[in-house]
């Protein structure tokens, strides 16, 4: 869902029209895309903002995925991982998913490794993450659950690979 928000809110993407009708020019940098940073700092001022924002785009890569999910089962694929940042923010996935897997890891943790990836200020991070559905709404979500403070990446791949074999029913 991310990698589809980015591509829609790259230079001259399909959610750039509607930005700009809805926030104006300025959210709009000179290549043609989002201005992430004026974006962002707008709707942590203003939720008002963060709903409009939302309605633009939620449904845009909601149909974009959904066109993936038909190629990919068009093509003979049995499972379709799904990978929704906000999946327990926007509630309408419960009920298309036939299981959620959540990597959790300590706030600290998500709070350093955002700093290290975006070099965004800890009191950016914060911000964001009070934003969010909290790690308590997020682990209870889940049906699996893998707690990834302490371990490698290729740990984690290995486990997520473990989780996938054993599924009973294919993950969407």
């Amino acid at each position: 869902a991310d990698a589809i928000s980015r591509s829609l809110t790259a230079p001259h993407g399909a959610a750039i029209e509607a930005i700009k009708l809805q926030f104006g020019e300025a959210m709009v940098n000179a290549d043609g895309s989002l201005s992430r940073d004026r974006m962002r700092e707008l709707v942590f001022t203003d939720i008002s903002a963060k709903q409009r924002l939302e309605a633009t785009l939620h449904p845009l890569i909601k149909l974009e995925m959904q066109q993936q999910d038909q190629v990919a089962m068009t093509s003979g694929t049995k499972l379709i991982v799904y990978d929704i940042p906000l999946l327990v923010e926007s509630q309408n996935w419960r009920a298309i998913l036939d299981q959620i897997l959540v990597i959790d890891c300590l706030e600290s943790t998500q709070i350093n490794r955002v700093m290290q990836r975006n070099t965004f200020k800890q009191v950016d991070v914060e911000k964001i993450i009070a934003s969010q559905a909290s790690r308590k709404m997020r682990n209870s979500a889940a049906d699996i659950l893998i707690f990834n403070d302490s371990i490698t990446v290729e740990q984690l791949r290995e486990r997520v690979t473990q989780v996938v074999k054993h599924v009973q029913q294919p993950i969407r």
